[in-house]
């Protein structure tokens, strides 16, 4: 699963990254959790250009009577996504990248669980493969709002937990955020990362709490298990 990650990323970076003409200088988040506002990109409805946009963490699907469904749809399981009403219109018609330079994952040790952070070994930017739903309340509020695909875990990711979030490779983007593509090739994209791609360390348990959002989150406690 995806319960927390990372993106402090420049603007200028994620614009190069994913083509975009604007990107605001976006405050480094070292510890981002569900509920908060998080970076999307996706095609404009009318224009069919790509745009960023924030949007909140947990899919609330269209029809849900409240936002509190969100909490339980931060991930969405690729495998079953056909099956599920949440996701299943989503996936045809609302995809979207969702940027980050890393997640965490906990190991048990004992009693207690050791954060990990996971990422890629260049330390570059990427962006997890996503779907994207609007919200309105019968008070006529409105709420966007988004969830990770999640799939099996490499062989690196393993020995943390048996599932990880979808990551795209660049060439990928157009074809995942491209309505009219063949649902075929669009699941096909819903795969492990390559495992000798990546870079594993642990840190400090300051990201148990979702309050501390700061640099000594990703600060390595001892060398990585992926070496760069």
């Amino acid at each position: 699963m995806c319960g927390r990650f990372t993106l402090t990323a420049s603007g200028a970076e994620l614009r190069a990254l994913f083509e975009l003409e604007n990107v605001p200088d976006l405050e480094p988040r070292y510890n981002i959790a569900p509920t908060q506002p998080v970076a999307v990109v996706r095609l404009d409805r009318e224009a069919r250009h790509r745009e960023f946009t924030l949007m909140r963490w947990g899919l609330i699907p269209s029809w849900a009577k409240d936002i509190g469904i969100g909490n339980r749809l931060i991930n969405a399981r690729a495998e079953t996504l056909l099956d599920k009403p949440a996701f299943r219109a989503a996936l045809r018609r609302r995809r979207c990248l969702i940027p980050a330079d890393g997640f965490y994952e906990w190991q048990k040790a004992g009693q207690t669980r050791q954060p990990y952070w996971v990422g890629l070994r260049d330390r570059r930017p990427f962006a997890f493969a996503g779907l994207w739903e609007h919200w309105e309340g019968a008070d006529g509020s409105a709420l966007d709002s988004c969830t990770i695909i999640t799939t099996a875990a490499n062989a690196a990711v393993q020995s943390l937990h048996d599932r990880m979030p979808v990551i795209l490779d660049r060439q990928d983007f157009e074809d995942w955020l491209d309505l009219k593509a063949p649902l075929d090739r669009i699941l096909h994209l819903l795969r492990p990362y390559p495992a000798e791609a990546m870079l594993i360390y642990p840190v400090s348990t300051l990201v148990n709490a979702p309050g501390n959002d700061r640099p000594e989150c990703i600060v390595p406690l001892s060398a990585p298990l992926v070496s760069p």
